[in-house]
């Protein structure tokens, strides 16, 4: 919630590719949020239904931000992510043919490859003035870990559960240094 406040009152403060990083904020805010209403407003068993439009979405968001932070926003690109987005929903929603966890580890691995080539791509031209490269350096280990956490899921009920709660505990705290990361850039930033 914090990081989403602060992302919405700083956003008057960055400049177009930069504003992506509070659009992917207000993106999990909702999808946050969604969750909790239909879980404990609507009490339906469960909100599953959310996990394509929200590795859709993550997807997206984190890929057109990195595309255009690296300046790789040609059509041939776009045409290719918004095929990939399109599959991602078909997927989920009308025709499954591969299981959402495989499409979320897909999509991680393609968010840590831009990522990855972005934050070479910054150190080796020393754009250390890059406001957002602590950020970038979280979201890459974040998702990063996160591949595995994906991967090893299915295995995680034949594993005690101690040992499955922490390989989420590791999860969630990654997930909590990169909102973390987000909250310190945002506040980093001059009014």
């Amino acid at each position: 919630m914090l990081c989403f406040i602060l992302g919405i009152s700083r956003l008057r403060l960055l400049n177009n590719k930069e504003k992506w990083y509070v659009f992917y904020i207000i993106f999990l805010f909702f999808i946050e949020a969604s969750t909790k209403v239909i879980l404990y407003y609507f009490r339906l068993p469960d909100a599953n239904f959310l996990y394509p439009l929200y590795i859709a979405g993550d997807f997206f968001i984190l890929n057109y931000l990195f595309l255009r932070k690296n300046s790789l926003t040609s059509v041939p690109v776009l045409l290719i992510l918004v095929s990939v987005l399109t599959f991602i929903l078909v997927n989920g929603y009308l025709r499954p043919m591969v299981d959402n966890d495989d499409v979320k580890v897909i999509s991680n691995i393609i968010i840590i490859c831009l990522a990855g080539y972005t934050l070479i791509r910054e150190i080796k031209e020393k754009h250390f003035e890059n406001r957002f490269l602590f950020a970038d350096a979280c979201i890459f280990l974040y998702y990063s870990v996160s591949v595995f956490t994906f991967i090893i899921q299915q295995q995680l009920s034949s594993i005690s559960q101690l040992n499955a709660s922490l390989i989420w505990g590791a999860n969630n705290l990654l997930s909590s240094v990169m909102y973390g990361s987000l909250i310190y850039t945002f506040l980093k930033l001059k009014k």
